[in-house]
């Protein structure tokens, strides 16, 4: 049984660039539904091209898909020894379909990255002016922000109740954020 700890935090909030980091470090897999789904869109697939379309509204991705490449995804070989799982589960009911496969996939830990509105804004609108991302808009981030407080954000309770929450300040330097998260593991 693989472990699996999950990244959970507002867009913007340093959960990739830690989960890259960590992952090598540990070797661990980091798997961001996020890169997913925009590898099926740079791709062109056609769960891509249906994902551009709500993706480029600052919306959510229908959890079936999601779900479904998660499970292939989580069961590649280099998830042998356990992921990093960044930007999943974004929902209640998300979270309650990751319990379904925790037969294969049990989760150790929950990370909470917490940073101010100001600060997540500011962040996006910059990966966006040095990545490209055609979701990092003034508009997109307004959204997500709202999509992240209503739906993503009840998850901090739900897996408080399971003891799994570790909170972390995820405002100041990269290093100094990924001394506080390597100590977790």
């Amino acid at each position: 049984m693989s472990n699996l700890v999950i990244f959970l935090g507002p867009p913007g909030a340093g959960k990739g660039t830690q989960a890259a980091k960590i992952s090598k470090e540990k070797s661990l897999a980091h798997i961001s539904t996020g890169d997913m789904l925009r590898e099926h869109v740079s791709n062109g697939t056609e769960l891509g091209n249906m994902a551009k379309t709500l993706l480029d509204q600052g919306k959510l991705v229908p959890d079936s898909l999601v779900i479904e490449m998660l499970i292939e995804r989580l069961n590649s070989n280099d998830c042998k020894n356990g992921a990093i799982l960044d930007g999943f589960p974004r929902t209640i009911a998300q979270a309650e379909s990751l319990n379904e496969i925790s037969n294969q996939f049990k989760i150790s830990k929950v990370i909470v990255f917490d940073a101010n509105h100001e600060e997540l804004v500011k962040r996006i609108l910059h990966r966006g002016e040095t990545s490209g991302r055609s979701d990092d808009t003034e508009e997109s981030i307004s959204v997500r922000l709202k999509v992240y407080e209503l739906e993503t954000a009840p998850l901090i309770d739900y897996y408080k109740q399971k003891n799994l929450v570790v909170d972390i300040n995820a405002i100041g330097e990269v290093d100094n954020i990924y001394n506080l998260i390597s100590g977790e593991f």
